[in-house]
């Protein structure tokens, strides 16, 4: 009893051999058994060639990365040599636009062109040690990668930078939350918080000028391959940074004349790494060139003090009208 029954010709034939089995009837762990026995070897087996698959598509994706960076690298260096080679170049002044809203919101714009390729501008603005190149940066305190995509990344970033307006002169912390496009040449950022702005955010991009177009008799060029090509690969690349500022002071510092004093700094420090860009490029040039000419062909020396000047008799002038309209008030 309990036992299956098998005929003699199911016998003969090995289907009764399968039978006893369905029917669990001989060895009733020996199916469990067999099944572990297969199926674990198995599974590792699946495990191992899976990770030896995903290592070696990060070892293919690290050997592109890198031979997509030297590639870059060599672009880069190709681009600089044309600059070496031909040196000639004359800073103009940025072209600055400050746009403002009672006094308070401010839109700053900033056009300015650089005689180096985009991709370089690019890497001085983003350095992490950029203090190097910026004499405002006084203190690169701290830099976290907080998302990192590739050629995105959204960066963390805690400086200390000076200030110099008028008579006056400090350092003053700054955190931002910044967002870099490396496939693009753009970049966003937003204050996490500041000492003095109510709002301080913006964004910059970096643009290619093809400085040597008359070499390319035919066509004007569309691209930098375009341009790589009916050059001859002697034409220069430069750079079009634009810089878009919105900032507007903390309600400790609307009235005036203190807000005014916000904004000449924030501008002043804008046009000081503007500045700064120009002499590292120069640098980056061999030494030679530089400098901007003003209207009138000579030597730009809108200097400081003049700028200080400037100000300073807007404030006299604010005086004087506030006090004259005193006097009047008392006389009536």
């Amino acid at each position: 009893m309990g036992v299956s029954e098998i005929s003699r010709s199911e016998e003969k034939s090995g289907i009764g051999f399968v039978k006893l089995f369905e029917n669990n009837v001989v060895f009733p762990g020996f199916l469990v058994w067999m099944n572990q026995t297969i199926q674990e070897p198995l599974k590792a087996e699946f495990k191992r060639l899976r990770n030896v698959k995903e290592l070696s598509l990060k070892s293919v994706s690290k050997i592109e990365t890198a031979y997509e960076e030297h590639r870059d690298e060599e672009k880069l260096e190709k681009q600089l040599q044309a600059w070496r080679d031909n040196p000639s170049w004359i800073d103009q002044p940025p072209k600055v636009v400050v746009k403002s809203q009672n006094g308070l919101f401010c839109h700053l714009n900033i056009e300015a062109d650089v005689g180096l390729p985009p991709e370089l501008v690019y890497n001085i603005f983003t350095h992490p040690d950029n203090k190097r190149y910026f004499k405002n940066i006084k203190e690169n305190i701290s830099r976290k990668v907080l998302i990192d995509e590739g050629p995105k990344q959204t960066v963390e970033v805690k400086q200390a930078a000076a200030w110099k307006f008028l008579w006056w002169d400090g350092t003053c912390p700054i955190h931002l939350i910044v967002e870099e496009n490396r496939k693009n040449l753009t970049s966003k950022y937003r204050q996490e918080t500041t000492m003095f702005m109510k709002v301080f955010e913006g964004c910059w991009k970096v643009e290619p000028l093809f400085i040597d177009e008359h070499l390319c008799d035919r066509s004007k060029p569309k691209s930098q391959e375009d341009y790589h090509s009916c050059s001859n690969g002697r034409g220069r690349i430069g750079s079009k940074v634009t810089m878009d500022q919105m900032f507007q002071p903390s309600a400790l510092l609307t009235p005036p004349p203190l807000s005014w004093y916000i904004r000449g700094i924030t501008i002043k420090t804008t046009e000081s790494m503007i500045e700064d860009l120009f002499a590292e490029a120069t640098r980056l040039r061999g030494g030679k060139g530089g400098g901007y000419i003003d209207d009138q062909g000579e030597n730009n020396v809108v200097t400081e003090k003049s700028k200080a000047d400037d100000i300073k008799e807007r404030w006299r002038s604010h005086r004087r009208s506030k006090r004259r309209r005193f006097t009047n008030a008392r006389s009536m």
